[in-house]
């Protein structure tokens, strides 16, 4: 993807790159060297998405087997020491965002009461399962066994009756109390997609009209955020679904691809992301104001699977919360379960449940969006913006 245009004139490019640098060493500088509390540059973060980004909108009972209990133990074992509802042993990509920012980590839309001073730094709408497509069409499809009813526009009614009850923002354009209550926000729209493939598997449903139907909604979904006054979003890809346990375990061997990967799985989240860039590429154009940036999850993700040791992984395929061979997963004796083990070293693993990762995984993505080469344009650049903005 190229990046952004550049600046009309010499001293706003001389401007931009001291902000960038400005920025650079006061978000991502360790607390060490860091004098006094960091500035905050969001007050607060509104995320979308699912599993991979929900903090605790979904329990044990929600979404498909895969999924596992995840109100038991080991569930947020390594930092929380307990569960949170987190599909991981601790934290996910979204709170180290938080983290970076300054910020706590984001309450669940279900946990929030409905006084209007809750929340005061933003709320996580992302639910474990979640579809990009509305669930009547699976249920028009008979594909709606345990399948959580709630997709990204599920998502956007929350969203909106959140401003309204909790900000005294009305409508869906900008202006007022909705720009006020969104020109200090970071909007984080997490991976949401995976789910609709997976749901599908084995219909006579095509990948190309799931693949259609799946990024209509979304390009709806962005489309009102950014009409209601949205300036700073990062959008995630899908990440390398063929990599997860649960896909090895349901491929072929003969279906590989070069880094041992389900091959089928893979292209078609690659495609899937392709389809959204020409999305996100015509919002920049319609949203010019607007700071789009795309997380690039299928290729972070793809970086860490072709190198694991570089980045302190010994275990690329295996599922370190699980039971069974030859990848620690089987699909009704998930994490979770009384049937489940726990490795050793969580730390070590990249995949945590066989369909969820591990936090030092997450730690990992996190850092490459936002302080490396796989946000396009880089998360600095939007930082830069924010900061020239107020």
């Amino acid at each position: 993807m190229p990046p952004p245009p550049p600046p009309p004139s010499s001293s706003s490019v001389l401007l931009a790159a001291l902000a960038v640098i400005t920025l650079t060493t006061l978000f991502f500088s360790s607390p060490a060297s860091a004098a006094g509390p960091r500035p905050r540059p969001f007050k607060k973060i509104y995320a979308f998405g699912d599993s991979f980004t929900d903090t605790g909108n979904t329990r044990s009972a929600s979404g498909p087997s895969g999924f596992g209990h995840v109100s038991n133990r080991p569930y947020g074992i390594t930092f929380f020491h307990r569960s949170t509802n987190r599909y991981s042993d601790g934290r996910l990509v979204i709170d180290f965002v938080a983290q970076s920012l300054s910020l706590p980590f984001l309450p669940p839309y279900r946990s929030v009461s409905s006084s209007p001073s809750a929340a005061p730094h933003g709320v996580n709408f992302a639910v474990a399962g979640s579809t990009a497509i509305n669930h009547e069409f699976f249920v028009r499809n008979n594909l709606d066994l345990d399948v959580t009813p709630e997709s990204i526009l599920t998502q956007l009614i929350w969203f909106n009756k959140y401003l309204e009850s909790h900000e005294g923002c009305k409508g869906t354009t900008r202006g007022g109390a909705c720009r006020d209550a969104l020109e200090d926000a970071l909007i984080w729209v997490g991976e949401i997609g995976v789910n609709d493939y997976a749901y599908s598997l084995g219909s006579t449903i095509s990948g190309d009209t799931i693949r259609k139907l799946a990024i209509a909604n979304v390009t709806a979904f962005l489309d009102s955020l950014l009409r209601r006054g949205a300036k700073y979003m990062v959008i995630q890809g899908l990440p390398m679904s063929g990599c997860l346990p649960l896909a090895m375990y349901l491929g072929l061997t003969s279906n590989r691809d070069d880094i041992g990967c389900v091959k089928s799985a893979n292209d078609q989240t690659r495609a899937h992301n392709a389809a959204l860039l020409a999305v996100i590429s015509s919002l920049r154009k319609r949203f010019p104001d607007s700071v789009i940036v795309y997380a690039d999850y299928w290729y972070a993700h793809r970086s860490v699977m072709e190198a694991p040791a570089k980045y302190g992984f010994k275990e690329p395929f295996r599922a370190c919360c699980g039971t069974g061979e030859p990848y620690h997963f089987t699909p009704f004796a998930t994490c979770g379960t009384r049937f489940a083990d726990l490795c050793p070293r969580p730390s070590q693993y990249i995949n945590w449940d066989g369909v969820h990762l591990t936090e030092a995984t997450y730690r990992v993505i996190a850092n490459m969006f936002l302080n490396g080469r796989y946000s396009h344009p880089p998360f600095s650049y939007l930082l830069a913006k924010k900061q020239r903005s107020g």
